[in-house]
Order: C-alpha cells, then sequence, then structure tokens
C-alpha cells in the first residue's frame, strides 16, 4: 500500500496529539496488574544483569505495588516536533487522486 498524503497526515496528528498528552502530564502511575505484567514481560525477555529496564522494576516488589513513570520533558518535545513536521509535509504533497 502505497502512503498518501491522508496517511502522513493522520500519523502526524497522532504523533502531535500525543507529544502534548506527554507534555501536559507529569506522571503516569500502573495499576498493580500492569506492574506485574509489565515487569513479569521484562524477565522473560533478558536476565536481570543485562536488563537496565529492571531497575524500574525491583525483584523486591510487593503484588500490591504501583509503578509510577515520569517521561523527559524531551520526549513530548520530540513527538510534536515530528508530528508538526509530517502535518506540514502532507499539506505540501500532491492531492489524492489528482
Amino acid at each position: 500500500m502505497e502512503m498518501n498524503r491522508n496517511h502522513y497526515f493522520m500519523i502526524g496528528m497522532i504523533l502531535l496529539l500525543i507529544g502534548l498528552q506527554f507534555r501536559f502530564v507529569q506522571s503516569f502511575q500502573f495499576t498493580p496488574e500492569t506492574t506485574r505484567f509489565i515487569k513479569e514481560k521484562i524477565q522473560k525477555k533478558r536476565p536481570a544483569s543485562q536488563s537496565p529496564l529492571l531497575s524500574i522494576f525491583p525483584d523486591n516488589a510487593n503484588v500490591g505495588d504501583k509503578k509510577t513513570i515520569h517521561p523527559p520533558k524531551w520526549l513530548g518535545w520530540s513527538l510534536i516536533s515530528v508530528g508538526a513536521v509530517l502535518i506540514l509535509h502532507s499539506l505540501a504533497m500532491k492531492k489524492p487522486g489528482g
């Protein structure tokens, strides 16, 4: 499937809105079930000595623990920038069917 201007515009809008979400929210708190699920998936992929992500989910975490993630500020700005570039690129492209 060939990507046309509508695809670029939609991908740009999604990235722009996700970037805005990261800029407006300071942290995300996972439920205990989500924390446990992510910890299990990370441990299955790599041994504990090789995975820097396991420092987020320590081995001594209780079942009821809720993990809070603080996304870096640059992540929101990066997504906003890439989304804006894709939107502008889509507007500069030829209209589909024409």
